[in-house]
């Protein structure tokens, strides 16, 4: 092959590049990982060398690969296959007895782990299960069921396996609610933090190496499946440095990574965190490793003095007096070693403290060039907005009020909620903004999901949460997910695009994301993921391409082998049946009735919502119109 000549070509393609010189093509041209070309059929076919690889893309869709602002890849991958994944699920029933046949083939002393990714409001009948229910599914084997981060339903064998009795201490990280008689009920709540359900999770049994090298490979699987092909890393409670990352480095050294991944640092020890950093710092060097597996800076958690826990079904927590004292001694600390940081917090009146520190050290050692950034600020004003890209850093949101939004109304009230977070003021004044998930606790790691929200503004309950004036077209949200992005990991230029130059990482979705129906978003998926120049999933016209069939998943009754991942989609027929499709899509597949309507054919639940066009009701309701009313 010519040193000039690509490796592989896609072609026959309808490409939505995101570049805005040049927004269109038909096919690219791919080298050494990144694209070499871009444009037409026939400039790009002209480059190719007999040994070039030649695929079709059928005349699909084509979008830049998604890319996830905030998320915790290390810790679910070496949890997934552990993990019986409730996300997308939307009836109780259907969860209930997922969880039911799990408890079956789970051996001793294994536990049943439900965490998060999921919320009461997804499903039809908008409830948690009883510890009863619970309880009755599972006598023996223990279930650790974790909604969101507020709560945490431990069956009696958890407890027992936890080593919770009416002797038990209450703790400093939340409540353990007991019955009159002070034994514990298995309820757990998380206040005024999560740190109960980080601590009791902990207790359980953990995969062995080999097992969580292939767990995350199946994790990583899950995401190509989904059209992600790159993260930001947030760290996370428990997830020590380096000790928990040597899975992913081994996957690194072996080429095996698919879900390109940078990775910040989060402190783990409360009222030591300026230790960790300095030992971090002198040890780490900032972009360390390479385009699949490099280090992003520090955070989500510089300070726990810092953390705002996001539970809107309590009152918000006020930050101690002693947040900005220790906040300024670690942010001091990366500032002068030009180390990157991100950090959590929901609420403004936290965003205000942190502001005052970073504008602080600003005035001793200028922040100018480093990436900082805020996660999640929910109920950011629009004058922290404006300090924020004064001092320019950036606000990386996600959809968590997909999650919580029920929550935050029932509280705060509807009108407070709709801009929470602002994204549109954001856009317009401005500031770095960018998109992601806080995957897998506290939302699902479905970048549909939160592509849905953006342009919707609905919960995953179906709730409208926010006015038109605060909804994202289609281009701007996924421009959120993709170019907008590289800011956040410092890859400006790298990736983002499908451009020349960039990493030649793109998706084929499932349906066309410009066209398909708003309500229909949240459910597509890939059927063809590239990362790198690589096929790295396949599937419907492109399954005989996927170059990345993995081994089952490890050990044999781990609920990745039934159920596979979001929607149990690995039981169409079965568990995932109620989950895989949009409601009105699953009552036209079961209509049975005889009159097919000329317009809606058997969507006559639809019509039957919708308005009536009154200038035209005879051209409306004609031979060829909607008969839907007389179903």
């Amino acid at each position: 092959m010519s040193d000039s000549a690509p490796d592989i070509i896609f072609h026959n393609g309808q490409i939505t590049t995101l570049d805005r010189a040049n927004p269109n093509a038909t096919a690219v041209a791919i080298k050494n990982g990144r694209f070499l070309a871009v444009g037409l059929d026939q400039e790009i076919m002209a480059l190719a060398s007999p040994d070039t690889r030649v695929v079709n893309l059928q005349r699909r869709n084509v979008l830049p690969g998604l890319f996830d602002n905030h998320t915790h890849v290390v810790r679910g991958g070496l949890n997934y296959n552990l993990e019986l994944r409730w996300d997308g699920v939307r009836s109780l029933a259907d969860a209930m007895d997922m969880l039911k046949r799990q408890v079956a083939i789970t051996p001793a002393p294994q536990w049943v782990r439900v965490i998060g990714g999921f919320t009461e409001h997804q499903f039809v009948e908008k409830r948690l299960p009883t510890l009863a229910e619970i309880n009755a599914v599972a006598p023996d084997t223990p279930v650790f069921l974790m909604h969101l981060y507020d709560r945490a339903l431990l069956n009696g064998a958890a407890l027992r396996a936890a080593g919770y009795t009416r002797n038990t201490p209450e703790p400093s990280g939340g409540q353990i609610i007991r019955d009159t008689n002070g034994n514990p009920t298995g309820l757990l709540l998380a206040k005024p933090n999560a740190m109960i359900l980080y601590s009791t999770l902990a207790k359980g049994p953990k995969l062995p190496f080999d097992y969580q090298v292939n767990s995350t490979r199946h994790f990583m699987r899950e995401l190509n499946r989904l059209g992600v092909t790159g993260v930001i890393d947030a760290g996370g409670g428990f997830q020590n440095y380096p000790e928990d990352y040597e899975v992913i480095q081994k996957l690194s050294d072996e080429g095996q990574i698919t879900v390109r991944l940078a990775y910040n640092l989060f402190t783990q020890k409360p009222k030591e965190e300026k230790k960790d950093f300095l030992k971090w710092t002198s040890s780490v060097k900032y972009k360390q490793g390479d385009d699949y597996f490099r280090h992003n800076g520090a955070g989500e958690m510089l300070v726990y003095s810092a953390a705002d826990f996001e539970d809107f079904r309590v009152e918000r927590p006020n930050m101690p007096p002693e947040m900005e004292g220790e906040l300024e001694e670690v942010v001091r600390v990366l500032a002068e070693n030009n180390w990157p940081w991100r950090l959590h917090a929901t609420y403004d009146e936290t965003i205000t403290r942190a502001l005052d520190v970073f504008e602080k050290v600003n005035q001793d050692i200028p922040l100018d060039g480093i990436n900082w950034f805020f996660d999640h600020a929910e109920t950011i004003s629009d004058k922290s907005i404006d300090r924020i890209a004064a001092l320019g850093g950036g606000i990386a949101v996600q959809h968590r009020m997909a999650y919580q939004g029920e929550y935050f109304v029932e509280r705060y009230g509807a009108r407070a909620a709709e801009a929470t977070p602002p994204v549109k003021r954001m856009l317009e004044k401005g500031v770095k903004v960018s998109a992601g998930t806080d995957a897998t606790r506290v939302a699902s790691y479905n970048p549909w999901v939160s592509l849905s929200w953006m342009i919707t503004g609905k919960t995953v309950g179906g709730l409208g949460l926010y006015p038109r004036d605060n909804l994202l077209d289609r281009e701007t949200a996924l421009r959120m997910w993709t170019e907008k992005v590289a800011w956040f990991s410092n890859e400006e230029g790298k990736r983002g695009c499908i451009k020349a130059g960039q990493y030649a990482d793109f998706i084929v979705p499932s349906r066309d994301f410009f066209s398909v129906p708003e309500d229909e978003i949240s459910f597509l998926t890939s059927d063809l993921t590239v990362v790198g120049g690589r096929i790295v999933y396949g599937d419907n016209d492109f399954a005989s391409l996927d170059g990345n069939l993995l081994p089952p998943a490890m050990p044999d009754w781990s609920p990745t082998r039934t159920f596979k991942g979001y929607g149990a989609w690995g039981e169409p027929e079965g568990a995932g049946k109620n989950s895989l499709a949009p409601l009105h899509a699953q009552a036209m597949a079961s209509c049975g009735c005889a009159s097919a309507c000329g317009l809606h054919g058997h969507d006559h639940a639809r019509a039957w919502v919708s308005n009536a066009p009154t200038s035209d009701l005879k051209g409306f309701f004609g031979a060829l119109g909607c008969s839907c009313w007389a179903v």
